[in-house]
Parts: structure tokens; sequence; C-alpha cells
């Protein structure tokens, strides 16, 4: 015994050193075999060479992706996918909906989403929590067969607590109901909802659990998805979770804006086929699309053509980002687009500064007062690409807008829970949808063209007259941006 101590009190450098650059090797081995990005490969290999011991951990936490790419059964795949395709009236040509160019992107996202683009949807614009929070609660409170939520947060604050008792009362009436919140959004208020749903008898569960039970803001393979789903037909989607701070009403003049839809028709179910993927992966309860879609009544007039876009770090990867460089590639006129986190990846920025040097007027607005200081100064130090590439920056001058809005030639839409950043783009579970509509169209163009109307914009001499401390800093803190 004592021979083994002496060996490990002298020998214990060298043991150590040996573990971690064994531990290193497999984990830099392990990201060069796997990472599709090479610039994520060459990152993390470097990260975990620097750091032989912290850099595995780190990519240990937030480089591998757990996800298995098939998240469901071939079998139930089909399942779904035969439900969804019956569900609504197939689109034989979007060209008298929203203009002959749109004919091609199309056929491209015929190809990028598992769903069937499909007639018969009427979509209803809500603007901020002040106008959809009432008629998601409106939804709810009317179930008289089922009910499915998901957020990415769920605070528990007083428009928490009045979705918390709205789901309670309809429990009670007997209504079939399951809840999915992402485990890290979960834990954005204190104490976190769940407890309390919990206690109401909810079927409630949290989207892939950290088991270091730790808040990590920034940790990868969210679910950012927003969706509320009502006996069979109705559905509710897009950029809004569920806090206090998004009604007027309630926040006063600090609350910040966003967008939400309200769906009737058969994009409904696609809603639903979604959530219902996310629920088995996280539980493996299969949710039988037949028990939960028993009522498809007409959906009034307008009708239009649309269909969900699924993305994330599965077999649905980069289909957001695929879809937006077809939009900038199909532009005639005028694309416009709204984010509240604007770090596009280069593929994208030398699309959006081809359009704009094709002569198409291209738009971003941005918000001037930005919930996370690190990405607005990332966001800083990358605008001037955009506006030498011909593209017009606005910054609002209003409260905190988080919608996320796209619009191409006043005929294609493209809304929901996608940022233009890394983090929606590759990293989390978003989900979104394309609506081939001038009336849908005209509306968003209208509310960010309000918005630039009061907006200020951003010009190469005013980024050169940010002082020069301030734009290193942003120059650094760009260079993180993969991983904001």
């Amino acid at each position: 015994m004592g021979a083994v101590t002496a060996f490990l009190t002298h020998y214990w450098p060298h043991m150590v050193a040996l573990t971690s650059l064994v531990v290193g090797a497999v984990a830099a081995a392990h990201a060069a075999m796997n990472k599709n990005d090479v610039r994520a490969a060459i990152a993390w290999v470097g990260v975990i060479l620097a750091s032989p011991l912290l850099g595995p951990f780190l990519y240990l936490i937030a480089g591998i992706n757990r996800v298995r790419r098939d998240q469901l059964s071939t079998q139930r795949s089909r399942l779904i996918k035969d439900y969804v395709h019956s569900a609504g009236e197939p689109v034989p040509d979007v060209s008298p909906m929203a203009g002959p160019q749109f004919a091609s992107l199309r056929v491209l996202c015929d190809q990028i989403s598992r769903f069937p683009l499909h007639n018969g949807n009427h979509i209803t614009l809500l603007d901020s929590g002040d106008a959809a929070y009432p008629a998601m609660l409106e939804a709810i409170a009317s179930a008289n067969h089922c009910v499915a939520l998901q957020s990415y947060i769920f605070d528990h604050d007083r428009i928490g607590l009045q979705f918390a008792e709205a789901l309670r009362q309809a429990q009670d009436r007997g209504v079939m109901l399951r809840v999915l919140i992402d485990s890290v959004g979960s834990k954005y208020s204190r104490p976190p909802i769940v407890r309390m749903l919990r206690e109401h008898g909810i079927r409630v569960e949290l989207f892939m659990t950290n088991p270091m039970g730790l808040r990590m803001a920034y940790a990868n393979l969210r679910s950012h998805r927003k969706v509320l789903f009502v006996d069979g037909h109705l559905g509710f989607m897009g950029g809004m979770n569920i806090r206090e701070n998004f009604m007027r009403s309630l926040a006063g003049r600090r609350a910040n804006t966003d967008t939400h839809f309200r769906i009737e028709g058969p994009l409904a179910t696609q809603l639903f086929a979604v959530f219902a993927n996310d629920w088995e992966f996280t539980t493996r309860e299969r949710l039988r699309i037949e028990d939960w879609c028993k009522t498809t009544p007409q959906a009034p007039q307008p009708h239009v053509p649309a269909r969900c876009i699924r993305t994330g770090p599965d077999r649905f990867i980069a289909a957001t980002h695929n879809v937006l460089l077809g939009a900038l590639a199909v532009a005639q006129h005028h694309v416009r687009i709204q984010s509240p986190y604007f770090l596009p990846d280069q593929t994208l920025l030398g699309a959006l500064n081809t359009a704009a040097r094709r002569g198409i007027q291209v738009d971003i607005l941005i918000p001037g007062r930005n919930n996370l200081r690190l990405v607005n100064y990332a966001m800083m130090a990358q605008l001037a690409q955009v506006i030498r590439g011909g593209c017009r920056v606005w910054r609002s001058r209003g409260s905190f807008d988080h919608s996320k809005l796209c619009t191409v030639d006043g005929g294609w839409s493209y809304v929901g829970s996608s940022n233009l950043d890394p983090r929606s783009l590759r990293l989390n579970f978003e989900l979104d949808m394309e609506v081939y509509d001038r009336g849908l169209a005209t509306q968003i163009a209208d509310r960010i063209d309000r918005e630039i109307a009061q907006s200020d914009p951003v010009t190469i001499q005013s980024l050169d007259a940010i002082p020069y401390p301030k734009r290193l800093r942003n120059r650094i803190i760009w260079l993180a941006s993969p991983y904001l």
C-alpha cells in the first residue's frame, strides 16, 4: 500500500498530463469526425488543444449534438405524414396568390419541408401580447377536447398565472392536456411555473433537461418553438413566449413587442405534428394524431396556402437557412427583414449583398435597444458588411421588438420563432411557416415600414463614429458570435 501511495505521490503530475492528453485527443478526434461545418470543427479542435482539460469539458457540455437524427420510428413518421397530407387541399400553383417568381421557391420548400403546402388556411396576425394572449386564453377557455401547449419560456408572472388557471379549468372539464416547456427556459422565473402546473394535475414535461440542473442561458439544443393547438383545428405560433413583459396593459411603457399568428385550417394539424414529435422525443409517449385531430371545421375566408418549416440540429438542420437563401435568390423588387438578433453567417450575408447588388431593395430592421448586450455588440460589428453590399439597415427607437419577420416582393412571408443568428439557424429547434399570400405579406410589410419610418438609419459614417475602444470590443465579441 505504501508503494502505491509513493508511486501516486511521485507520478501524479505525469498521470494528470497523460490523462489530459488522451481525453483531449479523443475529444479533438470526435469534433473533427462529427462537425460538418469546417469552421466549427476548427474552433472546437483549437479550444480542445489549447486546454486539454477544460476544452473537452466545454465540448462535452456545448459541442456534442445528442439529438438522435430520427426522432420517430419510420412507421410513426409515415402515419403522421399520411394524416397531414390528407388534412388539406393541395396547391397546384402559387403564382396567382403570390407571384410567378415564387414557383421555384415552392419547389425548393417541397424538398426542404416534410409538410405539404396546403390551401384552406385562415391566418391572423396578432400584434404583441395584448392581442395574442387574450386570443390564446380564449381558445383554451373554449376548448372541449384537447390542448397542446409548447413554449421556450413560460414565466411564473401575472400572465403566466392566467395561462395556468385556464389550463387548470380545462383539465377540470376533462380536456386532454399536454404542456412542453424547454428545460432552460423554464428557469427564467422563480419559482418555475412547472411546479404549479403539476400540482393542478396537468401533464407537463421539460424538453432536453440539463442533467447538471443549471440555468445556462446560452446552452445549445434548446427548443425555441412556440405552439398552441386546440380542439384539432385551431393553432397559434410565432415568436412570443409566455411573459407579461409583452403586454403593455401589464408592463406599461417598459413592455416589449412581438408578433404571433392565429391559424385555422390544415396548417394547425402540422403544428400538432411538430408538437407530437417533440413530445414523443421527450417522454416516449405517442400521441395518436387521430385522437387529437378529430374535428376539422372549415376555416373562414380568405384562405391562403401555407406550411410549417421545422429546423433544428437533427434531420432538419439548416432548413430555415436554405429557405432564406432560396427566397433571396428569387426576389425581384423588395426584401424586408426584421430580426431582434441579426448575426447571419457569411453565406447568408453573401446572399443579402447579392440581392442588393442585383437592384433589389433590402431593408433590415433591428432593435435600437436589445435585451442581449453581447449579441448587440456582435451585431454592430457585422453591420458594415451588409451596408457596403447595398442593404439598408435601420435601428428602431421604441421598445425592444422581438419579432422575426420576412417578406419578399409583397407576396411571400416567412415568420415564426427563428432569429437570424447561428443559434436559431443551426443549434436550436425552431418552427416557422411560409405563406404565399399578398394580403398577409402586405400586413407584415406595412408593420415593418411603420417602424422604419420611426427608426434611425445605420450608415458607414455612423459606425465609424463609434469610439475605437467600443468598436474593438464589438469585434472581439463578434469573434464568438457562433456561440452567443
